[in-house]
């Protein structure tokens, strides 16, 4: 490998690295920019995988229990790649005394998965929440990046048919 070559690209191979180095770099390496670290590199690689999160924990100076909690504890970073589309359910006390809990049994048993896992078909997310900020609105749900409230399991579980319609219709 030629000199010029070692130069243009991280040392595993995947340039990818690059940017998210440029990131870390534009927040002056301090762990005080992890969330937006997080940001950086979820954007870049899609998720945060557990290498990724040593990486970043080695850069910003920080114990890898701190940017695994922080990555672990907000909803928005997912550490597994998400289904097409992702319906990520608020399980704070407002939501469950609200019947989040009979939401994800429906869903659970519906996808045959899970929270925290992702259809086989790679069409369906299911991901649980601490909170979303959205106690007015309880039970909750994020789908596909929209605040959805007062959610039933029927309604729930409607929006699901839908995108599972959606992904049937797609011609082969």
């Amino acid at each position: 490998m030629s000199r010029v070559e070692s130069k243009s690209t991280h040392p595993s191979g995947d340039n990818r690295f690059k940017l998210l180095d440029r990131a870390i770099t534009k927040h002056n390496a301090t762990g005080n920019a992890l969330i937006e670290v997080l940001h950086a590199a979820q954007g870049i690689f899609g998720y945060l995988e557990n290498d990724l999160l040593i990486y970043i924990a080695h850069k910003l100076k920080l114990p890898l229990s701190r940017v695994y909690g922080v990555a672990t504890f907000y909803h928005f970073f997912r550490l597994k790649p998400n289904g097409k589309h992702a319906f990520v359910l608020c399980t704070g006390t407002a939501c469950y005394v609200k019947g989040a809990g009979a939401i994800q049994q429906k869903l659970e048993h519906h996808c045959n998965v899970k929270f925290g896992e992702t259809t086989p078909d790679k069409n369906i997310s299911l991901i649980s929440a601490r909170c979303v900020g959205s106690c007015g609105l309880a039970p909750v749900a994020v789908l596909d990046n929209a605040v959805v409230g007062k959610l039933t399991p029927e309604t729930a579980l409607q929006r699901v048919k839908q995108w599972e319609e959606k992904s049937e219709e797609v011609p082969s």
